[in-house]
C-alpha cells in the first residue's frame, strides 16, 4: 500500500497555513496556531485517530478575530486528508464513535462519500455554552463544516448532556472525531483495493 501522506499549504490575504498529515501514523503531533484551545483539541483528535499531524499557521488575521483562521484550518486539514486518501481505494468509508467526559457524551458519524455535509445536534442549544478563550461552539461548527466540505465527507455529530463547560463539550467531540475518522480510513482487506462505492468512484 502506498504511503497515505499529504502536505497542503494554503495562502490567502487573511491566512497562511501549512499542514502535513500521515493517515497511517502513531498520533505524533506538532501543532502551532494562534488558537490555543484548538491546538489542544487537534492534538486529541490526532492522538486518538493515530494520525501524524504537523500543522502551522504562518500568518493569521487574529487582530480582527479568530473566524478566518479557525475556518481556514478546517479547510486545509480537509484538503490534506482528501489528498492523502487519493481515490479512497480499499477504505472502510464509514466510521462512528462515542467519547464520554463525565456526564457529556458525543457521537461522531462520518461517511467519506465525496459529498460535503455537516450537522451538529445537541440536547440543548449549543450557543448557550459560554465561549472559552475567545472560542465558541459556533466556531467548532464553522471548523467542522469547512473540514467536511473540503474532504468531501458527510458528518453528523450529536452531543448528549451538553455541559456548561465548553472544554468538556469540545473534548468529547474531537476525541470521537479522531476515533470515527480512523475507523473510516482503515483499509478493509475484503475490498481488495476497490473503491467502496457502487458507482466505482468517490469524487
Amino acid at each position: 500500500m502506498a504511503d497515505r501522506k499529504a502536505t497542503i499549504e494554503r495562502k490567502s490575504k487573511e491566512t497562511q497555513i501549512k499542514v502535513t498529515i500521515n493517515v497511517d501514523g502513531t498520533g505524533k503531533t506538532k501543532i502551532k496556531t494562534p488558537i490555543g484551545l484548538l491546538d489542544h483539541m487537534l492534538e486529541l483528535f490526532a492522538f486518538h485517530g493515530h494520525f501524524d499531524l504537523d500543522l502551522k499557521v504562518v500568518k493569521a488575521d487574529t487582530n480582527i478575530d479568530i473566524h478566518h483562521t479557525n475556518e481556514d484550518i478546517g479547510i486545509v486539514l480537509g484538503k490534506a486528508f482528501k489528498k492523502a486518501l487519493d481515490e479512497k481505494a480499499g477504505i472502510r468509508r464509514f466510521g462512528w464513535a462515542y467519547a464520554p467526559m463525565e456526564s457529556t457524551v458525543s457521537r461522531f458519524v462520518i461517511d467519506l462519500s465525496g459529498r460535503g455535509y455537516f450537522r451538529l445536534m445537541a440536547d440543548k442549544k449549543a450557543s448557550a455554552t459560554k465561549p472559552q478563550d475567545g472560542y465558541a461552539m459556533s466556531d467548532l461548527e464553522h471548523f467542522l463544516e469547512s473540514f467536511a466540505h473540503n474532504l468531501g465527507a458527510t458528518i453528523n455529530v450529536h452531543c448528549f448532556n451538553l455541559s456548561d463547560d465548553l472544554h468538556t463539550n469540545l473534548e468529547t467531540i474531537f476525541k470521537s472525531f479522531g476515533l470515527a475518522l480512523d475507523q473510516a480510513t482503515q483499509i478493509d482487506p475484503r475490498r481488495k483495493g476497490t473503491v467502496p462505492s457502487t458507482k466505482g468512484i468517490i469524487d
